[in-house]
């Protein structure tokens, strides 16, 4: 990125298709063909179309502070406890790592998600984005162990954008941060999963759980990210605050962490019908997604 950022700028669009170009080919045959610089700009990923002195700084930043040892640290922690957790357990043969500068006057990224995400549902493939604050520069690592537990899951569960339901979503996220829980403690949990609580997460809770069952990828942001995420993905709010489906998720998990004495590490693969049958969340769907064979 750094070396990125000293181009002229009509030559940053090709390095930064090369330097995701790893993902890409990854994440390609699932999702079909994809345009990475498009989907880095409107993902709040650096602007590559102008000179901003901010991003190099945050760049240098983030090297001074280890920013990728820590991130490499953390995977390998991560995937210890998986791998000793759930012995024999599918994943992908190779994970392709990339950390990207995110944009400073992204709302999403720098203040509702505290300046860092990532996505790892695809195996194979993990992005992360950040830009440098006290939270992010602390717990990007634990963010890309939380993405590597979807990274596994997703190589044993099937997800299939038609039929995935709330349920899934917001299971597998409250299974990521119980991993994390798991890994580095309660406090090095993201923000995303411990924001809620008295009235207004029971009030979530009722509101997910109600809608449990309802299926297809499009309909599910709003219950999983909030109201104001979804506005910003073109989707109709529903009346939730932000980040509302990872609490319920860590609800529904922690109650079946509960019932069964499991791990979240030993409870990766897990079917989601299985899972909320353990939490006591009813649900008509028993198989939208299931285990590979």
């Amino acid at each position: 990125m750094r070396d990125l950022l000293g181009l002229p700028q009509g030559e940053r669009a090709d390095a930064l298709r090369e330097m995701l170009g790893p993902l890409e080919r990854v994440m390609a045959p699932v999702i079909g063909e994809m345009d990475t610089v498009h989907t880095h700009q409107t993902g709040s990923g650096f602007r590559i179309d102008r000179d901003d002195p901010r991003l190099l700084a945050a760049v240098e930043q983030m090297l001074r502070a280890g920013v990728w040892e820590r991130i490499e640290s953390s995977l390998r922690s991560a995937w210890g406890r998986l791998s000793a957790a759930a012995p024999g357990i599918r994943h992908a043969e190779t994970v392709h790592v990339v950390l990207t500068l995110g944009n400073p006057d992204d709302e999403h990224l720098t203040v509702r998600s505290a300046g860092h995400f990532g996505m790892g549902g695809i195996p194979g493939a993990i992005l992360l984005t950040m830009w440098p604050t006290p939270t992010s520069l602390a717990k990007i690592g634990h963010t890309a162990a939380h993405e590597l537990h979807h990274n596994v899951r997703y190589a044993n569960v099937d997800w299939n954008p038609v039929t995935v339901t709330v349920g899934e979503h917001v299971v597998a996220e409250g299974l990521a941060e119980a991993f994390v829980r798991e890994l580095v403690g309660e406090e090095n949990m993201g923000h995303w999963a411990t924001a809620l609580s008295g009235t207004e997460l029971d009030g979530a809770y009722a509101k997910v759980t109600a809608a449990i069952d309802l299926a297809g990828m499009g309909r599910l942001p709003a219950y999983v990210f909030g109201d104001a995420a979804a506005r910003e993905m073109g989707h109709e709010p529903v009346g939730l605050p932000d980040f509302a489906g990872y609490a319920v998720g860590l609800r529904i998990v922690d109650a079946h962490l509960a019932a069964t004495g499991l791990t979240a590490a030993a409870s990766t693969a897990l079917p989601v019908h299985e899972i909320l049958t353990n939490a006591g969340v009813p649900t008509t769907t028993r198989a939208a997604q299931g285990t590979r064979d």
